[in-house]
């Protein structure tokens, strides 16, 4: 017997033999009525017409299998069968800058620094994020009691927490199967979360009706609008769907359309009138995507993201009548609905002027609204709560949407009790009333004025102007940045505001995002920063961004 036959008939040789008919198997459609039509050893070779001798014929690359390659000691080796070239191309196309290259370093910096390697900065502060408990904000007390006390029954028993705390932990342990937040939820959301979001909805809006049937529970607020672009996205080519996004944006919503391979279509915020919306650019932004794709949706975020700024009723009444014209979906992100913090400005739902608009425009136009526990004064963006509410949906449509939401079983459990508690927090006679009112006002009071504080330190710098930040937990001002250093950040292949965003990184420990990566006008640059850090860093924080633009300026003058 000769040595390469041995070798195939030891156990190795049997595992490959046993292998590469599997492979071929799979590549020529599995096992045929009779048997696998399998070459053995002893079998004579395939004859040119046979299937086998065709298959053999095309490459491994054609025929879907991993090539082969020699390693050193001669040994054959399979290369991967997930590679860069093989992946799906529609992930690779996919940015979200609020986790970027930048981020990465300022995460590369915090280990160096705890290393002991000497910086001109003794620690890294991180304001691209929303994120507001990382950044020292303190949670509401009942918020986390309840919690504590649906994660731990047991505490029930303890005299220390308030008695409407343990109310309302025993209502929402009742709701869940086994009277346990560890167990699956309906995919929907608890329905007696529902419910109370739907009152919530209606005290909100003056009282305007809402079916609880109407409310869908989401892994916060991002899980929501991905699952309606989901819904929305379909044709080929002149046919594919295209969706309206504010510029600037929030990533998520490019990097979704990305994933999902729509159209983005741009279009601009006015950052002359304090990053108003503007009819007239709607109108432009939608008549030219028309010439390449199908425009179905108009996404709306208000408060905005990274802007700041808060829709008038009029705008809002404006970007309805819009819609019904062009016969667009609109998707309304109100995350930032408790976060308004200039005179003058009041957040209005986009549901609630919709209904007030009366019956023209309330029956027949197509709204999806989303919140989250994430922002506004409660900012637990760890337990991913949410919920969306969609209005004017045909029901063959919220059937599909119900099935692919059945499909990620529910949201977390713990996020759904939370957002319970938000929407029907302590009232007042309750134990727990005075201190949540307390904290609620404190952390918003806060928020204001560091929204007012950031606005006026930035203003202070020359070549630096910032917009009032009406609402939101953000500033994105408008820099200047030298010829000098545009053209170096051109060599480096960075776009500029990355080159000065990674500059002051690596000198001053701050870490901000670069406009360039929520999308701006060319010629135009930006950064955005959250107002979060506790007031005493933020002071030091946007004086380093002053001392920093004048030394880059300067160098690069």
């Amino acid at each position: 017997m000769s040595a390469t036959r041995m070798q195939l008939l030891s156990p190795r040789g049997v595992r490959l033999l046993s292998r590469g008919r599997n492979e071929l198997l799979a590549v020529s459609g599995g096992v045929q009525p009779g048997g696998p039509r399998v070459r053995s050893l002893t079998s004579p070779p395939l004859s040119s017409s046979s299937p086998g001798r065709a298959l053999s014929s095309l490459s491994a690359t054609r025929r879907g299998l991993p090539l082969e390659k020699m390693s050193e000691n001669g040994v054959a080796s399979r290369a991967k069968v997930l590679t860069i070239d093989t992946m799906n191309p529609t992930v690779k196309k996919v940015e979200y800058a609020v986790r970027g290259p930048i981020v990465q370093r300022a995460v590369e910096l915090e280990k160096e620094l705890a290393e002991g390697m000497k910086k001109p900065f003794t620690e890294v502060i991180k304001a691209n994020i929303g994120d507001a408990h990382a950044m020292g904000q303190q949670p509401i007390t009942f918020f986390r009691q309840v919690l504590a006390l649906c994660s731990y029954p047991e505490l029930l028993n303890d005299n220390t927490f308030p008695e409407d705390a343990k109310s309302r932990a025993r209502c929402i342990l009742q709701s869940c199967g086994g009277n346990s937040m560890g167990s699956y939820s309906a995919s929907q959301g608890i329905p007696s979360v529902r419910q109370d979001v739907a009152r919530y909805v209606e005290r909100r809006d003056g009282g305007v009706p809402c079916d609880p049937d109407n409310i869908y529970l989401t892994t916060g607020a991002s899980d929501g609008i991905v699952t309606m672009l989901k819904l929305l996205v379909c044709g080929e080519d002149e046919t594919r769907t295209g969706v309206m996004i504010s510029i600037p944006q929030y990533p998520l919503y490019s990097a979704a359309l990305a994933e999902l391979g729509a159209v983005q279509i741009n279009y601009y915020l006015n950052e002359e009138k304090c990053w108003s919306l503007d009819i007239s650019e709607l109108q432009r932004a939608l008549d030219e995507a028309r010439r390449h794709c199908n425009p179905r949706a108009l996404c709306i975020i208000n408060p905005g993201n990274p802007t700041g700024q808060v829709q008038s009723r009029q705008c809002i009444e404006d970007v309805i009548r819009f819609a019904a014209k062009e016969r667009l979906f609109l998707m309304a992100d109100e995350v930032y609905q408790d976060n308004v913090y200039a005179d003058g400005c009041q957040f209005h739902s986009f549901k609630k002027v919709l209904y007030e608009m009366g019956p023209e425009y309330s029956n027949t136009v197509e709204l999806a609204s989303f919140h989250s526990t994430s922002k506004c004064y409660m900012g637990e963006c760890g337990f991913r709560g949410g919920y969306m509410e969609i209005i004017n949906m045909d029901e063959e449509v919220k059937a599909q949407l119900t099935k692919l939401v059945s499909v990620r079983l529910c949201p977390p459990v713990p996020g759904q009790a939370l957002m319970d508690l938000v929407v029907n927090p302590p009232q007042p006679g309750e134990p727990s009333y005075n201190n949540f009112i307390k904290e609620r006002t404190a952390t918003l009071s806060v928020l204001a004025e560091k929204a007012t504080l950031t606005e006026q330190i930035l203003n202070t710098v020359p070549g630096i102007s910032c917009n009032p930040v009406q609402g939101a937990m953000y500033s994105f001002p408008s820099i200047t940045i030298p010829e000098k250093a545009i053209k170096e950040a051109t060599e480096k292949g960075q776009q500029p505001d990355m080159f000065y965003c990674m500059k002051m990184l690596e000198e001053t420990g701050i870490c901000l995002v670069p406009g360039s990566g929520f999308g701006q006008r060319d010629g135009s640059y930006h950064f955005r920063m959250t107002i979060l850090p506790p007031t005493d860093k933020l002071k030091i924080l946007l004086n380093k961004v002053k001392e920093f633009h004048q030394n880059f300026t300067q160098q690069y003058s």
